[in-house]
């Protein structure tokens, strides 16, 4: 009896090794593939992997961007464009543990957010609920950018894409910068845009997201965000993320 469970066990773990070893390789030859896919791009900022990243996601429009920061520039640059192969719910915040809603707001990923061995490929972690979330008593756990196309409050950006995104998210953590902001809006905060939706519930809650927006949009570099008064609280101030 003891045996046969010894040996079930070997072969879940000979199982999940070859699952890992198959997602390092796939890892590995985007890694290797960028170099056709973003090294022009890269070449043309005169940037590269491990400088300093930032990433905004619109719901609406149905994509991530991702920004860098060249080591000789004050400037982010849009790097790359993704679509987002799925997210679930509609426009508007996440309020409660299983309400099936994707976030929006302002939020940090750090290297302890990164999985390698998500079950949607690869994942990192947003970091929901964050401080404004939880002054509003907002619930919720586990929110991710992950991979393949299906969602429960998650970002699934499909597994070639995800490979390049979580690339370029570990080469800058791994190189030396603290976390990397990702700031989730629900369409381009333009005043046009916005107008558009005065009548909204959450007309008052995207006013407020749009100082972050409108501050990146006008300087290019991301603003410190803060929280008081369970508001959010833009104290960039034209200084480096």
């Amino acid at each position: 009896m003891v045996y046969a469970i010894l040996q079930n066990s070997n072969k879940n773990n000979n199982k999940e090794l070859k699952v890992n070893e198959k997602k390092e390789s796939s890892i590995k030859k985007v890694t290797k593939n960028r170099s056709v896919n973003l090294n022009r791009r890269l070449k043309a900022l005169k940037a590269k992997l491990g400088d300093r990243v930032f990433i905004r996601i619109f719901k609406k429009e149905n994509i991530l961007e991702v920004w860098i920061k060249p080591k000789d520039s004050k400037e982010y640059k849009l790097l790359k464009t993704y679509d987002i192969c799925s997210y679930s719910g509609k426009l508007g915040p996440k309020l409660k543990e299983g309400d099936h809603q994707a976030p929006e707001g302002f939020y940090k990923v750090y290297k302890h957010s990164l999985n390698p061995n998500s079950k949607y490929h690869l994942s990192f972690n947003l970091g929901y609920p964050n401080r404004y979330d939880k002054a509003h008593n907002r619930t919720g756990s586990y929110l991710m950018v992950h991979g393949e196309c299906s969602s429960i409050g998650c970002y699934a950006m499909g597994n070639k894409n995800i490979e390049e995104i979580y690339t370029i998210v570990k080469k800058a953590l791994y190189k030396g910068q603290k976390y990397v902001n990702v700031h989730i809006f629900p369409f381009r905060l333009s005043s046009k845009n916005l107008l558009k939706y005065k009548n909204h519930k959450w007309y008052k809650f995207w006013k407020n997201l749009k100082e972050g927006y409108d501050f990146f949009e006008q300087t290019k570099r991301v603003p410190i965000v803060d929280v008081k008064k369970n508001k959010y609280i833009i104290r960039g101030k034209l200084k480096r993320d």
